[in-house]
């Protein structure tokens, strides 16, 4: 199936450029199973061929990427969460969510607040789906935005950047992308807990004085 859909997904950024680009990594974080470590690979191969700006694949990739997770956000925002479940266990299945994995969200969501929206952008599977619980809990918008921008900018540069270095070899890092998600989160989560602590020390440096 993801075979099919490489095919179909390399087939549109090739006749489309960046209208591509944006549907398809908008459909993405709007709860539609098209995989961005596709996506953006290929386009950066597309730019290390001079066929696209590297740049403006990156800025397409996360403004598509916020629209769609502005969209999931407001279907957690209307929705009651009987409702919401409901339809997830009927139709979750043609779109790859299942229950469990929207209560994985939504208890992470619960348990880390509003600075999960930025971290999760960078995790599999709970990347797209943490948009819901988001809106469920009527998280700021002006926060989600800024926290759904920074985080899939991050992302988008980070696959573009691969398919760019590789070039023709785009795809090959295909099945260890899931490991650098992780990777890369743990290093965000590292600089975000070294910054508190030298931030609360220069605090109590402060009060002392």
């Amino acid at each position: 199936m993801i075979e099919v859909l490489g095919h179909y997904i390399i087939q549109l950024i090739s006749s489309t450029g960046y209208v591509g680009i944006f549907i398809l990594m908008a459909l993405e974080s709007a709860l539609i199973p098209i995989p961005s470590e596709i996506t953006m690979p290929f386009a950066g191969f597309l730019a290390s061929k001079g066929q696209l700006s590297f740049t403006l694949i990156v800025i397409v990739g996360t403004l598509a990427n916020v629209a769609g997770s502005l969209a999931a956000y407001y279907i957690g925002y209307v929705l009651e969460e009987t409702v919401l479940l409901g339809i997830i266990k009927k139709y979750g299945k043609f779109v790859l969510l299942s229950e469990h994995e929207y209560n994985r969200a939504r208890k992470w969501f619960e348990k880390y607040g509003d600075k999960i929206i930025f971290i999760s952008r960078l995790l599999p599977a709970v990347r797209t789906v943490i948009s819901l619980p988001a809106g469920m809990f009527e998280m700021n918008l002006k926060k989600f935005i800024v926290y759904t921008t920074f985080g899939c900018l991050i992302w988008s540069i980070f696959l573009t950047y691969i398919g760019f270095v590789l070039g023709e070899n785009w795809n090959s890092l295909e099945p260890y992308y899931r490991k650098f998600e992780f990777i890369i989160a743990g290093l965000i989560i590292l600089a975000v807990v070294v910054y508190i602590e030298k931030h609360l020390s220069l605090r109590k440096k402060l009060f002392k004085k």
